[in-house]
């Protein structure tokens, strides 16, 4: 499969410093976990536009990919769409029902950050 099949294809937001956060915490879950994360960003990406159970709106723009874990984790990765590409914002463990608004506000700085100075 090339990204040429890809309805939106995901890109990671990188900050000013060069780092990319999303990567990061993917690197840091197990080699299981990132698997489901992969594969439920992957099937976002081919199935656009997709909703429930896997993707949700959050509101302003932001997007979530849900995504389910061995033993009743729940994990998150917020994204934005910039032009043709999701551009992946923040990754986190949930662990209440509600999304923390720490989450929200990092992510919506971030999504502000991809449409002033580009989305990388």
């Amino acid at each position: 499969m090339t990204e040429g099949f890809k309805a939106l294809p995901a890109i990671f937001f990188r900050a000013a410093s060069g780092k990319e956060p999303v990567r990061d915490w993917l690197k840091s879950l197990s080699p299981a976990d990132r698997k489901v994360v992969g594969d439920d960003i992957r099937d976002c990406e081919f199935a656009w536009p997709i909703g429930l159970p896997l993707c949700r709106p959050m509101g302003q723009g932001l997007f979530e990919v849900r995504s389910n874990l061995s033993g009743g984790r729940i994990a998150r990765v917020l994204f934005m769409i910039a032009g043709e590409h999701m551009v992946l914002l923040h990754g986190f463990m949930k662990k209440s029902q509600k999304t923390p608004v720490h989450d929200l506000d990092l992510a919506t700085q971030r999504m502000k950050d991809v449409r002033r100075y580009g989305r990388d």
